[in-house]
Protein backbone atom coordinates (compact mmCIF):
# COMPACT_ATOMS: atom_id res chain seq x y z
CA UNK A 1 0.00 0.00 0.00
CA UNK A 2 2.72 2.46 0.88
CA UNK A 3 4.39 1.58 -2.68
CA UNK A 4 1.76 2.45 -4.47
CA UNK A 5 1.09 5.77 -2.66
CA UNK A 6 4.36 6.70 -3.62
CA UNK A 7 4.56 5.74 -6.83
CA UNK A 8 1.06 7.58 -7.15
CA UNK A 9 2.49 10.77 -5.55
CA UNK A 10 5.43 10.15 -8.12
CA UNK A 11 3.10 9.93 -10.83
CA UNK A 12 1.55 13.26 -9.65
CA UNK A 13 4.60 15.16 -9.61
CA UNK A 14 6.08 13.72 -12.49
CA UNK A 15 3.17 15.47 -13.95
CA UNK A 16 3.34 18.64 -12.04
CA UNK A 17 6.83 19.15 -12.99
CA UNK A 18 5.70 18.71 -16.71
CA UNK A 19 2.53 21.19 -16.41
CA UNK A 20 5.00 23.46 -14.63
CA UNK A 21 7.49 22.94 -17.53
CA UNK A 22 5.16 23.78 -20.06
CA UNK A 23 4.16 26.74 -18.51
CA UNK A 24 7.56 28.13 -17.91
CA UNK A 25 7.79 27.47 -21.79
CA UNK A 26 4.64 29.02 -22.44
CA UNK A 27 5.36 31.87 -21.10
CA UNK A 28 8.81 32.73 -23.21
CA UNK A 29 6.40 32.18 -26.45
CA UNK A 30 5.92 35.41 -28.05
CA UNK A 31 3.28 36.20 -31.33
CA UNK A 32 4.49 38.75 -33.60
CA UNK A 33 3.05 39.32 -36.83
CA UNK A 34 1.50 36.08 -36.60
CA UNK A 35 4.83 34.08 -36.14
CA UNK A 36 5.59 32.59 -32.97
CA UNK A 37 8.76 32.68 -31.51
CA UNK A 38 10.13 32.42 -27.95
CA UNK A 39 13.10 34.20 -26.14
CA UNK A 40 16.82 33.56 -26.92
CA UNK A 41 18.26 30.69 -24.90
CA UNK A 42 20.71 31.86 -22.37
CA UNK A 43 22.21 32.83 -18.89
CA UNK A 44 20.19 34.72 -16.64
CA UNK A 45 20.29 35.31 -12.82
CA UNK A 46 22.99 36.50 -10.63
CA UNK A 47 25.37 33.67 -10.31
CA UNK A 48 25.24 32.98 -14.19
CA UNK A 49 25.76 36.21 -15.11
CA UNK A 50 29.01 36.65 -12.52
CA UNK A 51 30.45 33.52 -14.29
CA UNK A 52 29.14 34.67 -17.73
CA UNK A 53 31.39 37.96 -17.04
CA UNK A 54 34.49 36.32 -15.59
CA UNK A 55 34.48 33.82 -18.07
CA UNK A 56 34.60 36.40 -20.85
CA UNK A 57 37.33 38.29 -19.43
CA UNK A 58 39.35 34.89 -18.92
CA UNK A 59 39.19 33.85 -22.24
CA UNK A 60 40.65 37.23 -23.72
CA UNK A 61 43.11 37.61 -21.57
CA UNK A 62 44.43 33.89 -22.34
CA UNK A 63 44.50 34.48 -26.20
CA UNK A 64 40.94 32.72 -26.93
CA UNK A 65 38.13 35.23 -27.19
CA UNK A 66 36.93 33.67 -29.83
CA UNK A 67 36.10 30.46 -27.41
CA UNK A 68 33.99 32.12 -25.30
CA UNK A 69 31.29 32.58 -27.90
CA UNK A 70 31.99 28.90 -30.16
CA UNK A 71 31.30 27.30 -26.38
CA UNK A 72 27.90 28.70 -26.09
CA UNK A 73 27.19 28.69 -29.41
CA UNK A 74 27.83 24.95 -29.16
CA UNK A 75 26.15 24.60 -25.72
CA UNK A 76 23.01 26.29 -27.16
CA UNK A 77 22.72 25.04 -30.69
CA UNK A 78 21.73 28.60 -31.81
CA UNK A 79 23.87 31.44 -32.87
CA UNK A 80 21.52 33.74 -31.02
CA UNK A 81 22.00 33.23 -27.39
CA UNK A 82 21.91 35.48 -24.09
CA UNK A 83 25.03 36.32 -21.71
CA UNK A 84 26.55 38.92 -20.08
CA UNK A 85 30.11 40.83 -21.34
CA UNK A 86 31.47 43.82 -19.57
CA UNK A 87 28.66 43.80 -16.74
CA UNK A 88 25.75 43.92 -19.04
CA UNK A 89 23.12 41.16 -20.29
CA UNK A 90 23.47 41.19 -23.90
CA UNK A 91 21.56 38.79 -26.66
CA UNK A 92 24.30 37.65 -29.07
CA UNK A 93 23.89 37.82 -32.95
CA UNK A 94 25.97 35.18 -34.02
CA UNK A 95 27.70 34.46 -37.31
CA UNK A 96 27.09 36.50 -40.71
CA UNK A 97 23.63 36.01 -40.84
CA UNK A 98 23.60 37.92 -37.83
CA UNK A 99 25.81 40.57 -39.19
CA UNK A 100 23.95 41.08 -41.95
CA UNK A 101 20.86 41.36 -39.97
CA UNK A 102 21.97 43.71 -37.72
CA UNK A 103 24.12 45.97 -40.30
CA UNK A 104 21.33 46.14 -42.54
CA UNK A 105 18.64 47.46 -39.43
CA UNK A 106 20.85 50.23 -38.28
CA UNK A 107 18.60 52.92 -37.36
CA UNK A 108 15.58 50.83 -38.49
CA UNK A 109 15.05 47.91 -35.82
CA UNK A 110 18.10 48.88 -34.12
CA UNK A 111 20.68 51.74 -33.03
CA UNK A 112 24.40 51.68 -31.97
CA UNK A 113 24.57 51.29 -27.85
CA UNK A 114 27.14 51.03 -25.66
CA UNK A 115 27.86 49.63 -22.09
CA UNK A 116 28.19 51.78 -18.49
CA UNK A 117 31.71 52.01 -18.81
CA UNK A 118 31.51 53.87 -22.01
CA UNK A 119 28.61 56.17 -21.51
CA UNK A 120 30.35 57.30 -18.11
CA UNK A 121 33.22 58.14 -19.90
CA UNK A 122 31.76 59.54 -23.31
CA UNK A 123 28.84 61.44 -22.25
CA UNK A 124 28.04 62.05 -25.72
CA UNK A 125 27.03 57.96 -26.36
CA UNK A 126 24.90 57.95 -22.95
CA UNK A 127 21.48 57.37 -22.56
CA UNK A 128 20.75 61.39 -21.55
CA UNK A 129 21.90 61.74 -25.09
CA UNK A 130 18.44 63.21 -26.79
CA UNK A 131 17.65 62.21 -30.45
CA UNK A 132 18.60 65.48 -32.10
CA UNK A 133 21.81 65.24 -30.36
CA UNK A 134 22.29 61.80 -31.26
CA UNK A 135 20.87 63.11 -35.15
CA UNK A 136 23.46 65.92 -35.35
CA UNK A 137 26.24 63.29 -34.03
CA UNK A 138 25.08 60.96 -37.02
CA UNK A 139 25.13 63.83 -39.22
CA UNK A 140 28.66 64.55 -38.47
CA UNK A 141 29.45 60.58 -38.89
CA UNK A 142 27.59 60.63 -42.17
CA UNK A 143 28.33 64.39 -43.88
CA UNK A 144 32.09 65.20 -42.45
CA UNK A 145 34.06 62.59 -41.60
CA UNK A 146 33.77 61.37 -45.40
CA UNK A 147 34.71 65.23 -46.80
CA UNK A 148 37.71 64.54 -44.60
CA UNK A 149 38.55 61.19 -45.62
CA UNK A 150 37.39 61.30 -49.23
CA UNK A 151 40.14 60.43 -52.10
CA UNK A 152 41.08 64.01 -52.58
CA UNK A 153 41.74 64.47 -49.27
CA UNK A 154 43.37 61.34 -48.31
CA UNK A 155 45.68 62.12 -51.47
CA UNK A 156 47.24 65.20 -49.64
CA UNK A 157 47.24 63.45 -46.28
CA UNK A 158 49.77 60.85 -47.38
CA UNK A 159 52.77 63.50 -48.24
CA UNK A 160 51.78 64.44 -44.14
CA UNK A 161 51.97 60.84 -42.94
CA UNK A 162 55.04 59.83 -44.76
CA UNK A 163 56.41 63.19 -42.93
CA UNK A 164 55.21 62.17 -40.08
CA UNK A 165 56.99 58.37 -40.07
CA UNK A 166 59.63 59.51 -41.26
CA UNK A 167 60.47 61.93 -38.44
CA UNK A 168 58.98 59.25 -35.90
CA UNK A 169 60.93 56.64 -36.77
CA UNK A 170 64.64 59.01 -37.13
CA UNK A 171 63.74 60.74 -33.17
CA UNK A 172 62.54 56.93 -31.65
CA UNK A 173 63.80 53.86 -33.65
CA UNK A 174 66.99 55.05 -35.11
CA UNK A 175 70.23 53.97 -33.32
CA UNK A 176 68.47 51.88 -30.84
CA UNK A 177 69.08 48.70 -30.07
CA UNK A 178 66.27 47.53 -27.92
CA UNK A 179 62.87 49.05 -28.77
CA UNK A 180 58.67 47.95 -27.32
CA UNK A 181 56.68 48.23 -30.81
CA UNK A 182 53.55 49.43 -28.74
CA UNK A 183 54.38 52.11 -26.94
CA UNK A 184 56.11 54.08 -30.14
CA UNK A 185 53.25 52.94 -32.67
CA UNK A 186 50.98 55.13 -30.00
CA UNK A 187 53.16 57.46 -30.71
CA UNK A 188 53.32 57.84 -34.21
CA UNK A 189 49.56 57.31 -34.42
CA UNK A 190 48.58 59.61 -31.94
CA UNK A 191 51.10 62.00 -33.42
CA UNK A 192 49.57 62.41 -37.15
CA UNK A 193 45.84 62.30 -35.26
CA UNK A 194 46.60 65.32 -33.48
CA UNK A 195 48.70 66.92 -36.77
CA UNK A 196 45.77 66.36 -39.08
CA UNK A 197 42.58 66.48 -37.19
CA UNK A 198 43.55 69.41 -34.75
CA UNK A 199 46.64 70.56 -36.12
CA UNK A 200 48.01 70.34 -32.60
CA UNK A 201 52.53 70.00 -33.44
CA UNK A 202 53.80 70.45 -29.78
CA UNK A 203 55.10 67.46 -28.84
CA UNK A 204 54.75 67.89 -25.13
CA UNK A 205 51.23 68.73 -25.08
CA UNK A 206 50.80 65.81 -27.77
CA UNK A 207 52.32 63.16 -25.31
CA UNK A 208 50.22 64.61 -22.35
CA UNK A 209 47.08 63.77 -24.34
CA UNK A 210 48.64 60.58 -25.21
CA UNK A 211 48.70 59.45 -21.28
CA UNK A 212 45.23 60.29 -20.98
CA UNK A 213 43.52 58.25 -23.85
CA UNK A 214 45.81 55.60 -22.71
CA UNK A 215 43.50 55.73 -19.72
CA UNK A 216 40.09 56.39 -21.62
CA UNK A 217 41.31 53.30 -23.50
CA UNK A 218 41.61 51.11 -20.53
CA UNK A 219 38.99 52.04 -18.72
CA UNK A 220 36.34 52.12 -22.13
CA UNK A 221 35.20 48.45 -21.91
CA UNK A 222 35.59 47.55 -18.30
CA UNK A 223 33.79 45.94 -15.11
CA UNK A 224 31.60 49.05 -14.31
CA UNK A 225 33.38 49.30 -10.95
CA UNK A 226 33.80 53.62 -10.22
CA UNK A 227 35.73 53.29 -7.39
CA UNK A 228 39.08 54.91 -6.86
CA UNK A 229 41.80 52.94 -8.53
CA UNK A 230 39.68 51.37 -10.72
CA UNK A 231 40.42 51.51 -14.38
CA UNK A 232 36.79 53.25 -14.72
CA UNK A 233 36.97 55.28 -12.66
CA UNK A 234 40.74 56.68 -14.05
CA UNK A 235 38.98 56.70 -17.54
CA UNK A 236 36.47 59.32 -15.78
CA UNK A 237 38.86 61.87 -14.59
CA UNK A 238 40.82 61.37 -18.42
CA UNK A 239 38.36 62.06 -20.04
CA UNK A 240 36.91 64.82 -18.12
CA UNK A 241 40.94 66.41 -18.32
CA UNK A 242 40.54 65.61 -22.25
CA UNK A 243 37.21 67.35 -22.92
CA UNK A 244 38.31 70.45 -21.13
CA UNK A 245 41.58 70.51 -23.09
CA UNK A 246 39.08 70.51 -26.47
CA UNK A 247 37.24 72.92 -25.40
CA UNK A 248 40.09 75.12 -25.08
CA UNK A 249 41.31 74.29 -27.98
CA UNK A 250 37.99 74.55 -29.82
CA UNK A 251 37.05 78.07 -28.65
CA UNK A 252 40.28 79.23 -29.34
CA UNK A 253 39.85 77.97 -33.13
CA UNK A 254 36.85 79.43 -33.60
CA UNK A 255 38.00 82.60 -32.52
CA UNK A 256 40.56 82.24 -35.22
CA UNK A 257 38.19 81.56 -37.70
CA UNK A 258 36.06 84.40 -37.09
CA UNK A 259 39.22 86.28 -38.51
CA UNK A 260 39.08 84.34 -41.54
CA UNK A 261 36.65 86.10 -44.90
CA UNK A 262 34.63 83.12 -46.40
CA UNK A 263 36.40 82.36 -49.23
CA UNK A 264 39.45 81.33 -47.06
CA UNK A 265 37.23 79.12 -44.88
CA UNK A 266 35.54 77.49 -47.98
CA UNK A 267 38.56 77.11 -49.82
CA UNK A 268 38.69 73.33 -49.37
CA UNK A 269 37.45 72.51 -52.55
CA UNK A 270 40.21 74.25 -54.22
CA UNK A 271 42.57 72.95 -51.91
CA UNK A 272 40.92 69.61 -51.98
CA UNK A 273 41.12 69.32 -56.12
CA UNK A 274 44.86 69.42 -55.86
CA UNK A 275 46.93 66.21 -56.36
CA UNK A 276 50.12 67.40 -54.62
CA UNK A 277 50.69 66.38 -51.06
CA UNK A 278 51.70 68.42 -48.45
CA UNK A 279 53.59 68.30 -45.24
CA UNK A 280 51.20 69.95 -43.43
CA UNK A 281 47.50 70.50 -43.60
CA UNK A 282 46.17 74.40 -42.90
CA UNK A 283 44.41 74.63 -39.26
CA UNK A 284 41.31 75.47 -41.52
CA UNK A 285 40.84 72.55 -43.28
CA UNK A 286 41.48 69.73 -40.23
CA UNK A 287 39.03 67.86 -39.03
CA UNK A 288 38.04 70.31 -36.46
CA UNK A 289 37.30 72.61 -38.62
CA UNK A 290 35.02 70.89 -40.61
CA UNK A 291 33.08 69.96 -37.43
CA UNK A 292 32.74 73.57 -36.09
CA UNK A 293 31.89 74.71 -39.81
CA UNK A 294 29.07 72.03 -40.62
CA UNK A 295 27.77 72.89 -37.03
CA UNK A 296 27.36 76.37 -37.54
CA UNK A 297 25.81 75.68 -40.58
CA UNK A 298 23.19 73.49 -39.25
CA UNK A 299 22.33 75.43 -36.22
CA UNK A 300 18.87 75.65 -36.62
CA UNK A 301 15.95 74.67 -33.93
CA UNK A 302 15.64 71.15 -35.58
CA UNK A 303 19.04 70.54 -34.59
CA UNK A 304 18.72 72.69 -31.34
CA UNK A 305 15.41 71.84 -29.35
CA UNK A 306 15.47 68.76 -26.88
CA UNK A 307 19.39 68.46 -26.72
CA UNK A 308 20.66 68.04 -23.03
CA UNK A 309 20.51 70.46 -20.39
CA UNK A 310 24.35 69.37 -19.15
CA UNK A 311 25.50 71.86 -22.15
CA UNK A 312 25.79 75.82 -21.77
CA UNK A 313 24.37 76.75 -25.31
CA UNK A 314 25.17 79.97 -26.38
CA UNK A 315 23.64 82.03 -29.29
CA UNK A 316 25.66 79.43 -31.82
CA UNK A 317 24.46 76.01 -29.60
CA UNK A 318 25.58 73.52 -31.67
CA UNK A 319 29.28 75.27 -32.21
CA UNK A 320 29.46 75.71 -28.05
CA UNK A 321 32.85 74.07 -27.41
CA UNK A 322 31.75 71.93 -24.54
CA UNK A 323 29.68 69.82 -26.65
CA UNK A 324 32.08 69.47 -30.07
CA UNK A 325 34.81 68.77 -27.30
CA UNK A 326 32.66 65.30 -26.38
CA UNK A 327 32.09 64.69 -29.69
CA UNK A 328 35.53 64.61 -30.65
CA UNK A 329 36.49 62.61 -27.64
CA UNK A 330 35.41 59.33 -29.31
CA UNK A 331 36.74 60.40 -32.44
CA UNK A 332 40.39 60.84 -31.59
CA UNK A 333 39.85 57.57 -29.40
CA UNK A 334 38.35 56.02 -32.70
CA UNK A 335 41.86 56.21 -34.05
CA UNK A 336 43.57 55.53 -31.48
CA UNK A 337 43.36 51.14 -32.71
CA UNK A 338 46.06 51.38 -35.46
CA UNK A 339 48.77 51.37 -33.30
CA UNK A 340 47.24 47.94 -32.23
CA UNK A 341 47.30 46.70 -35.54
CA UNK A 342 50.74 47.54 -35.96
CA UNK A 343 51.77 46.03 -32.77
CA UNK A 344 50.50 42.87 -33.89
CA UNK A 345 51.32 42.89 -37.53
CA UNK A 346 55.41 43.24 -36.94
CA UNK A 347 54.67 40.50 -34.65
CA UNK A 348 53.71 38.00 -37.48
CA UNK A 349 56.29 39.69 -39.59
CA UNK A 350 58.78 38.66 -37.40
CA UNK A 351 57.19 35.01 -36.58
CA UNK A 352 56.66 34.52 -40.39
CA UNK A 353 60.15 35.51 -42.48
CA UNK A 354 58.31 34.47 -45.91
CA UNK A 355 55.44 36.67 -45.29
CA UNK A 356 57.72 39.64 -44.46
CA UNK A 357 60.02 38.58 -47.57
CA UNK A 358 56.91 39.67 -49.95
CA UNK A 359 55.89 43.12 -48.11
CA UNK A 360 59.87 43.80 -48.10
CA UNK A 361 59.99 43.07 -51.86
CA UNK A 362 56.57 44.99 -52.64
CA UNK A 363 57.84 47.72 -50.70
CA UNK A 364 61.16 48.20 -51.97
CA UNK A 365 59.80 48.04 -55.92
CA UNK A 366 57.38 51.46 -55.05
CA UNK A 367 60.59 52.68 -53.18
CA UNK A 368 62.96 52.22 -56.26
CA UNK A 369 60.18 53.94 -58.39
CA UNK A 370 60.71 57.00 -56.45
CA UNK A 371 63.32 59.59 -56.68
CA UNK A 372 65.55 60.81 -53.29
CA UNK A 373 63.37 62.07 -50.50
CA UNK A 374 60.24 61.44 -52.82
CA UNK A 375 57.35 61.45 -50.39
CA UNK A 376 54.82 58.53 -51.00
CA UNK A 377 51.54 59.44 -53.20
CA UNK A 378 48.11 58.02 -53.29
CA UNK A 379 49.20 56.12 -56.28
CA UNK A 380 51.53 54.42 -54.21
CA UNK A 381 49.42 52.99 -51.30
CA UNK A 382 47.36 51.90 -53.66
CA UNK A 383 49.96 49.13 -54.82
CA UNK A 384 50.83 48.01 -51.85
CA UNK A 385 47.98 45.34 -52.39
CA UNK A 386 50.12 42.36 -50.92
CA UNK A 387 50.78 44.33 -47.77
CA UNK A 388 47.64 45.06 -47.51
CA UNK A 389 46.21 41.70 -47.94
CA UNK A 390 48.38 40.89 -45.08
CA UNK A 391 47.36 43.69 -42.97
CA UNK A 392 43.63 42.77 -43.52
CA UNK A 393 44.90 38.58 -41.86
CA UNK A 394 46.41 40.62 -38.90
CA UNK A 395 42.73 42.09 -38.86
CA UNK A 396 40.90 39.01 -39.49
CA UNK A 397 42.77 37.19 -36.74
CA UNK A 398 43.23 39.88 -34.32
CA UNK A 399 40.56 42.73 -34.91
CA UNK A 400 40.87 46.05 -32.42
CA UNK A 401 37.03 45.91 -32.47
CA UNK A 402 36.33 42.66 -31.22
CA UNK A 403 32.91 43.55 -31.71
CA UNK A 404 30.01 45.99 -31.00
CA UNK A 405 26.87 46.57 -29.43
CA UNK A 406 23.57 47.63 -30.46
CA UNK A 407 20.18 48.46 -28.86
CA UNK A 408 16.39 47.14 -30.31
CA UNK A 409 14.32 49.99 -31.06
CA UNK A 410 11.81 48.00 -31.89
CA UNK A 411 9.87 44.47 -30.88
CA UNK A 412 11.01 42.17 -33.53
CA UNK A 413 11.58 38.28 -34.87
CA UNK A 414 15.28 37.09 -35.54
CA UNK A 415 15.34 33.07 -36.58
CA UNK A 416 13.35 32.47 -34.66
CA UNK A 417 13.73 34.20 -31.58
CA UNK A 418 11.66 37.10 -30.00
CA UNK A 419 13.67 40.05 -29.45
CA UNK A 420 11.85 42.92 -27.44
CA UNK A 421 12.07 46.48 -27.77
CA UNK A 422 15.18 47.92 -25.34
CA UNK A 423 17.22 44.70 -25.35
CA UNK A 424 20.96 44.98 -26.12
CA UNK A 425 22.61 43.06 -28.61
CA UNK A 426 26.07 42.27 -29.76
CA UNK A 427 27.55 41.29 -32.99
CA UNK A 428 31.34 39.82 -32.82
CA UNK A 429 33.67 40.26 -35.16
CA UNK A 430 36.33 37.08 -33.69
CA UNK A 431 33.01 34.65 -34.21
CA UNK A 432 33.21 34.67 -38.04
CA UNK A 433 37.05 35.38 -38.26
CA UNK A 434 37.74 32.19 -36.45
CA UNK A 435 34.76 30.21 -38.03
CA UNK A 436 35.85 27.49 -40.42
CA UNK A 437 32.89 27.62 -42.32
CA UNK A 438 34.10 31.34 -43.59
CA UNK A 439 37.62 30.48 -43.06
CA UNK A 440 39.61 27.62 -43.72
CA UNK A 441 42.07 26.48 -41.48
CA UNK A 442 41.12 29.64 -39.86
CA UNK A 443 44.30 29.93 -37.49
CA UNK A 444 46.82 29.78 -40.36
CA UNK A 445 48.22 33.26 -41.06
CA UNK A 446 47.00 33.11 -44.97
CA UNK A 447 47.10 36.65 -46.72
CA UNK A 448 45.77 35.03 -50.09
CA UNK A 449 42.33 34.71 -48.27
CA UNK A 450 41.77 38.34 -49.77
CA UNK A 451 42.91 37.91 -53.21
CA UNK A 452 40.09 38.16 -56.24
CA UNK A 453 36.74 38.71 -54.61
CA UNK A 454 37.83 37.92 -51.22
CA UNK A 455 36.05 36.92 -48.38
CA UNK A 456 31.89 36.06 -48.39
CA UNK A 457 30.11 39.28 -47.38
CA UNK A 458 29.54 39.90 -43.63
CA UNK A 459 32.20 37.38 -42.88
CA UNK A 460 35.16 40.00 -42.38
CA UNK A 461 33.80 42.76 -40.35
CA UNK A 462 36.76 44.17 -38.29
CA UNK A 463 35.34 47.84 -39.36
CA UNK A 464 31.75 46.88 -38.93
CA UNK A 465 29.31 47.28 -41.37
CA UNK A 466 26.27 49.26 -42.45
CA UNK A 467 25.52 52.72 -41.86
CA UNK A 468 27.70 52.62 -38.83
CA UNK A 469 30.92 51.12 -40.43
CA UNK A 470 33.96 52.92 -39.15
CA UNK A 471 34.05 55.98 -41.48
CA UNK A 472 37.69 56.05 -40.66
CA UNK A 473 38.83 52.95 -42.43
CA UNK A 474 40.97 54.19 -45.34
CA UNK A 475 42.28 56.65 -43.42
CA UNK A 476 43.52 54.13 -41.07
CA UNK A 477 44.87 51.59 -43.59
CA UNK A 478 46.81 54.73 -45.29
CA UNK A 479 47.96 55.86 -41.83
CA UNK A 480 49.33 51.88 -42.09
CA UNK A 481 50.95 50.85 -44.77
CA UNK A 482 52.91 54.11 -44.88
CA UNK A 483 54.23 53.19 -41.45
CA UNK A 484 54.61 49.26 -43.00
CA UNK A 485 57.00 50.87 -46.16
CA UNK A 486 59.46 52.53 -43.71
CA UNK A 487 59.77 50.28 -41.00
CA UNK A 488 60.23 46.92 -43.02
CA UNK A 489 62.88 48.92 -45.01
CA UNK A 490 64.83 50.34 -42.24
CA UNK A 491 65.03 47.41 -39.96
CA UNK A 492 65.05 44.08 -38.89
CA UNK A 493 63.83 42.62 -35.91
CA UNK A 494 63.38 40.11 -33.70
CA UNK A 495 61.25 39.08 -30.57
CA UNK A 496 62.43 39.58 -27.45
CA UNK A 497 59.98 37.17 -25.48
CA UNK A 498 60.52 33.72 -26.21
CA UNK A 499 57.92 31.38 -27.70
CA UNK A 500 54.78 31.96 -28.99
CA UNK A 501 53.43 34.99 -27.46
CA UNK A 502 49.76 35.22 -26.74
CA UNK A 503 47.92 38.41 -27.98
CA UNK A 504 45.83 39.86 -24.87
CA UNK A 505 41.94 41.15 -25.62
CA UNK A 506 41.74 43.57 -22.65
CA UNK A 507 40.06 45.38 -24.47
CA UNK A 508 42.29 45.33 -27.43
CA UNK A 509 44.61 42.70 -28.47
CA UNK A 510 48.06 43.05 -27.61
CA UNK A 511 51.22 40.95 -26.77
CA UNK A 512 51.27 41.53 -23.04
CA UNK A 513 54.31 43.22 -22.81
CA UNK A 514 53.96 45.32 -25.73
CA UNK A 515 56.01 43.23 -27.69
CA UNK A 516 59.73 44.30 -27.01
CA UNK A 517 61.98 43.58 -30.04
CA UNK A 518 65.72 43.83 -30.69
CA UNK A 519 66.43 46.17 -33.44
CA UNK A 520 68.87 46.32 -36.08
CA UNK A 521 69.30 48.22 -39.46
CA UNK A 522 68.49 46.64 -42.92
CA UNK A 523 71.31 46.72 -45.51
CA UNK A 524 69.97 48.94 -48.07
CA UNK A 525 68.41 47.31 -51.20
Amino acid sequence: MDDLLLKICMVFLLVAILLFSLYALKKKEKQHDGITSVEPPGAVGWAQIIRENVDFLRKGLTGIPEQFFQDRIRKYSSEVFKTSIYGETVTVFGGAAGNKFLFSNEYKLVKTWWPKSARKIIPVVGDAASPEAQRVSRNLRNKVFPLIIKPDMLRRYVGVLDSTARNHLNTHWDNKTEVVVFPLSQIYTFSSECLLFLSITDETRVSELRKLFNMVADGILTVPINLPGTPLNRGIRASKIIRKEFAKIIKQRMDEMHLFNEDELHKKDEISSSSSPLSSVPPAQDLLSQMILFCSENDDPEYVEGISDDYEYNAKTLTNANYLADLLLPVILAGYTPSTVITVLMKYLAELPHVLHEVLQEQNEIANGKATGELLNLDDIQKMKYSWNVVCEVLRLAPPLQGAFTEALADFTYAGNFIPKGWKLYWSAITTHKNPEYFSDPEKFDPSRFQGKGPAPYTFVPFGGGPAMCPGREFARVQILIFVHHVVRRYEWEKLVPGDEKLRVCPFPLPAKGFPVLLRPRKPN
